[in-house]
């Protein structure tokens, strides 16, 4: 049995204009002047420039322009059932029909300058590869084919990490040709001729040995009895004891080559002078485009006082257009002398809708200033003795939280302002989530920043002796001499987060 029944529910729902200000605020200053440049494009109503204060139309909320628009709205208002604007049909409204003036005079010339930028064009690459395959005779054309298919096959970092089982499929169902895993690795052995050197190596090991042979064959003559000496136990060490020499295990390494230690780590420096990344000097199609950073906030040192400004060189002023007001001006006027036709409404729809979104952005954007500036501000506060000086080690420990309850907004409002964003201080670049961080205890009670406590420790690896370095028991009870409370398994966790080394791996002779 069907009922009808009346409840009440309690719903949170974001308006239009607070989603658009959610998703500015993750913008950092290099995206926004994007998304501005887009606005400008889509909304006619929107233009550069700064706002006038004799405009009284600017004001979205001035009272007696508001009440113009609604007294015009209930002239022009149809009833609903026989004119309803549909809002797609608004959003489309002037993308369907092309413009009935002209771009440009029949007389244009090219009398102003082009302003178009210029491409850098770099050889990537498999360019490079194909490049050289070009110079090199072929002994028939199935080889040839063969050696497309493998240098396409080469990967971002210069290795040919394809089985050539793999490579013989692609080459029977592509290519419609027959070859044998023998043609392969011959074809392939080529190639690893090519420069740079290591290219087409199936592993580490094979990249390495490539090198160095021909390192051998092209130097030969130039090196001295001594130097070939080196590069020769070089060769052995990766070829026969690359398990041994990836572990760092010397020890083990002298004592089987029975060669002196001196012989050994010139041996060992030999090694780690290639380039384990082939193709790391060039352009490939997987490589992205140079990242700048653009900082969101400024911070100077005004004689020992720290001025925050807000980075807006990139953000033009905005206003709503005048020629868009006039119009709804003239529209007005049109309706109070004759009755307004159907193309007179959807008209009005269409500009009111335009100028609207412009106002929108308009405030969406002031918001997101005064709240990046505001929670910037509260950091600033919080960590101005860090400001000052620059020491990591006065970095005071601060969570998103704290930062709320200091400028009265919502934890995720200010995770979207950090999030992405970079302040420029006197001692460097930083990103705002580097001056986030939980607290540790020390003996006397106090709490620190585990900023500190990383820094600290990365000074303290940096002094060790790379013979003996120290292993994480030892770093825990250095840092515990110094007053610090702490665990084995943190300075681990502190020093993985810090991209340093077992203390094995960091052995040298």
């Amino acid at each position: 049995m069907l009922r009808q029944s009346l409840s009440q529910k309690m719903l949170q729902k974001l308006s239009p204009q607070q989603i658009q200000l959610m998703k500015l605020l993750q913008l950092p200053t290099g995206i926004l002047e994007q998304r501005i440049k887009e606005e400008l494009e889509i909304n006619p109503a929107l233009e550069e420039g700064g706002n006038s204060d004799d405009n009284p139309d600017f004001d979205a909320n001035n009272n007696e322009n508001t009440a113009t628009d609604s007294e015009y709205d209930d002239a022009v208002a149809p009833p609903e059932d026989k004119f309803e604007m549909e809002g797609d049909y608004l959003n489309n409204y002037m993308d369907d029909d092309e413009p009935s003036y002209k771009y440009k005079d029949d007389n244009y010339g090219g009398d102003e300058e082009d302003k178009s930028t210029p491409i850098a064009v770099e050889q990537t690459f498999h360019d490079n590869l194909e490049q050289q395959l070009g110079l090199w005779p072929m002994e028939s054309e199935k080889e040839a084919i063969i050696a497309h298919q493998i240098i396409g096959s080469i990967d971002e970092d210069g290795y040919l990490r394809r089985e050539p089982s793999a490579i013989i499929d692609d080459l029977m169902f592509l290519q419609n040709i027959m070859a044998t895993e023998d043609e392969v690795l011959a074809v392939l052995k080529k190639i690893q001729r090519f420069d740079p050197p290591g290219v087409g190596a199936r592993d580490l090991q094979e990249c390495l040995c490539i090198q160095l042979k021909l390192k051998q064959e092209q130097e030969e003559t130039k090196l001295s009895l001594g130097d070939q000496h080196i590069l020769l136990l070089a060769i052995e060490i990766v070829e026969k004891n690359f398990d041994a020499f990836s572990k760092k295990h010397y020890d083990r390494l002298q004592k089987k080559l029975e060669v002196p230690e001196d012989d050994l780590k010139e041996a060992i420096d030999e090694i780690t002078k290639l380039n384990p990344k082939p193709a790391s000097g060039f352009v490939g199609s997987y490589s992205q485009a140079t990242q700048y950073v653009v900082p969101d906030f400024i911070i100077l040192n005004r004689d020992g006082e720290l001025e925050l400004t807000l980075n807006t060189r990139n953000a033009p002023d905005l206003r709503v257009s005048d020629y868009y007001r006039e119009m709804l001006r003239d529209y007005k006027k049109s309706a109070q002398k004759n009755k307004a036709t159907r193309q007179d409404k959807e008209a009005v729809m269409f500009i009111k809708q335009k100028i609207d979104s412009a106002k929108w952005f308009i405030d969406a954007i002031r918001q997101r200033q005064d709240t990046m500036y505001h929670t910037m501000y509260a950091i600033l506060q919080y960590q101005y003795d860090y400001f000052l000086s620059g020491d990591p080690k006065k970095m005071r420990p601060m969570i998103l939280k704290d930062i709320a309850e200091i400028t009265g907004l919502d934890i995720s409002t200010v995770s979207r302002v950090v999030n992405s964003k970079f302040v420029q201080t006197e001692f460097g670049t930083h990103s705002l989530k580097a001056f986030f961080s939980e607290s540790l205890s020390t003996q006397d009670g106090e709490e620190v920043s585990t900023l500190e406590v990383k820094k600290i420790l990365e000074e303290v690896i940096g002094k060790e002796d790379k013979r003996k370095p120290l292993s994480d028991e030892h770093l825990k009870d250095i840092l515990q001499e110094r007053g610090y409370n702490i665990a084995r398994r943190t300075v681990a966790k502190y020093r993985e987060q810090l991209n340093i080394p077992v203390a094995r791996l960091r052995k040298e002779l």
